[in-house]
C-alpha cells in the first residue's frame, strides 16, 4: 500500500485548493472523494455561476463564533491572494456589486481550470471512496472506504462538506470522522434557506416578486434586517431577503426548538408611514374606486387579490399598518436540498487558528465547511473554502 504524506478527505472546492497547495510545496498528495467526479457543488453555486468570493471580505461577514478563526486564515490567504490564485491557473474575473465571478459566467470555468492543475500537479485522486474510517497507525494515519480501498498518509485533511445539496455528496458523513476524534459538532441546521408559512397571503400572491425590507423576529425580538427581493411561494417564502435573514430563523426553530419565530416584511418601503396613510385615504375617498386596485401603481396587480379577500372593511390605518409590517410566523424551513449553506459543524474552538489543525488529534485537519464557520451571502462562503483549503493544505 502506497503511503502518501497527505489525505485530503473530500473533492470539493477546498479539498481541491488543500490539495494543489500541498502539491506544490512539495508533498505527496491524494485526494479521496465518495462521488464518481470532483466539485459537484461548485458547478452549482452562485445559481451555475460560481460566486468566487466578494471584494468585501473580511471576517465580519461570518458568524461570530467563527470570526477569530476567520480572520487567522484570510491573514495567511485573504482575497487578494485568493484572486492571483485563480489569474495564475487563467481564470478570469470580474466583479458585479463587489461580487466576483468568472467572466464566463460559468461554474464549469471554474472546475475545469481547477481539475486542469490537478493534472498537470499529477495529484491522484480515488473517486467513490465513501471514508468510514481513519485508523492511527504508529505513524500517520490509515483511511478506509466502505468498498475496502484503503490509503494510508501522515496528515489527513477532512474537507468532506456540511449538509447541504447531500445528493451532491455533501450528507454529512465527515462529521462522524471528526467526532470519532472527540470534536463536538455542533448541530447543523440549513442556512439561506426558503421559510415555511401557513398564510392566505402567500396562497395568494404565490408567484409573485417585490422588493421589501425583510425583518427576523424571534421572541418578539428583531435579529436581522435586510433590504432585498421576496417571493411568494406556495408554501411560504423566499427570494435573497427571506435567504439573507434564514439563519436565525432556522438556529431558532431546527436547533433551539422555538415556536415564537415570525417575518416582518415592509411591502412598501419607498413610502414612509404618513404618506401611506395619505395615500390610501385619498384613494379610498375617490367615487367608484375598487378597493381591490387600491394599490395598483405601487404594489404588482396581483395584490388585488390579497385586497378583495383580506382588506374588507380594514380601515385606512390597519391597511398601512399591515403593508409596512406584515407579520408572518415561521412554522419551518425548507430542506438540505433547497439550503444554499449549513450552519453548524465542527466547534471552531478545538480547532487551531492559523493552521487548522485539531486541537484533540494531532496531525488531523479541517477545511471548508465542515466547521462551524457560516459567511452570508455573496462569495463568502466560497471565500472560506478556498482560503481554508489552502492553509489546511500546509499541514504544519
Amino acid at each position: 500500500m502506497h503511503k502518501f504524506n497527505t489525505i485530503v478527505i473530500g473533492g470539493g472546492a477546498s479539498g481541491i485548493i488543500a490539495a494543489i497547495n500541498a502539491k506544490r510545496i512539495g508533498k505527496d498528495v491524494v485526494i479521496c472523494e465518495k462521488m464518481p467526479r470532483l466539485g459537484k457543488k461548485i458547478l452549482v453555486s452562485g445559481a451555475g455561476r460560481c460566486n468566487i468570493s466578494n471584494r468585501d471580505l473580511s471576517a465580519s461577514h461570518y458568524n461570530p463564533e467563527a470570526r477569530e478563526l476567520v480572520k487567522s486564515v484570510f491573514s495567511r490567504f485573504g482575497g487578494d491572494d485568493i484572486k492571483k490564485f485563480f489569474s495564475k491557473l487563467g481564470l478570469k474575473l470580474c466583479s458585479e456589486a463587489g461580487r466576483l465571478f468568472p467572466v464566463t459566467n460559468q461554474a464549469s470555468s471554474v472546475l475545469k481550470v481547477l481539475e486542469e492543475e490537478l493534472r498537470n500537479l499529477k495529484i491522484p485522486i480515488e473517486f467513490d471512496f465513501e471514508v468510514n474510517n481513519i485508523a492511527g497507525l504508529a505513524r500517520g494515519f490509515k483511511v478506509e472506504s466502505k468498498n475496502g480501498k484503503s490509503v494510508s498518509g501522515d496528515y489527513v485533511i477532512i474537507t468532506g462538506g456540511g449538509k447541504t445539496y447531500p445528493s451532491l455528496g455533501s450528507d454529512g458523513s465527515c462529521y462522524v470522522l471528526a467526532g470519532s476524534f472527540g470534536h463536538k459538532i455542533i448541530e447543523p441546521v440549513p442556512s439561506a434557506v426558503p421559510l415555511l408559512v401557513k398564510d392566505r397571503f402567500c396562497h395568494l400572491l404565490q408567484g409573485q416578486k417585490i422588493q421589501c425590507i425583510a425583518k427576523s423576529v424571534i421572541d418578539g425580538r428583531i435579529k436581522k434586517e435586510i433590504k432585498g427581493e421576496l417571493l411568494f411561494t406556495k408554501y411560504g417564502l423566499s427570494g435573497t431577503a427571506v435567504l439573507d435573514i434564514s439563519e436565525d430563523i432556522s438556529i431558532a426553530i431546527n436547533r433551539l426548538g422555538k415556536k415564537d419565530v415570525a417575518v416582518s416584511i415592509d411591502m412598501v418601503p419607498f413610502i414612509d408611514g404618513p404618506e401611506l396613510e395619505e395615500e390610501i385615504k385619498n384613494r379610498l375617498q375617490k367615487k367608484g374606486f375598487a378597493r381591490e386596485d387600491l394599490m395598483i401603481g405601487i404594489l404588482p396587480n396581483k395584490f388585488s387579490l390579497v385586497f378583495r379577500d383580506l382588506f374588507k372593511g380594514a380601515s385606512v390605518k390597519k391597511i398601512a399598518e399591515i403593508l409596512r409590517d406584515k407579520r408572518f410566523s415561521i412554522i419551518g424551513t425548507r430542506g438540505w436540498n433547497e439550503a444554499e449553506f449549513t450552519t453548524g459543524g465542527i466547534d471552531t474552538g478545538e480547532v487551531k487558528e492559523n493552521t487548522l489543525e485539531s486541537k484533540l488529534k494531532k496531525g488531523v485537519y479541517f477545511a471548508g465547511e465542515i466547521m462551524n464557520v457560516n459567511g452570508e451571502r455573496g462569495g463568502y462562503n466560497l471565500a472560506w473554502a478556498w482560503a481554508s483549503g489552502f492553509v489546511a493544505g500546509l499541514t504544519e
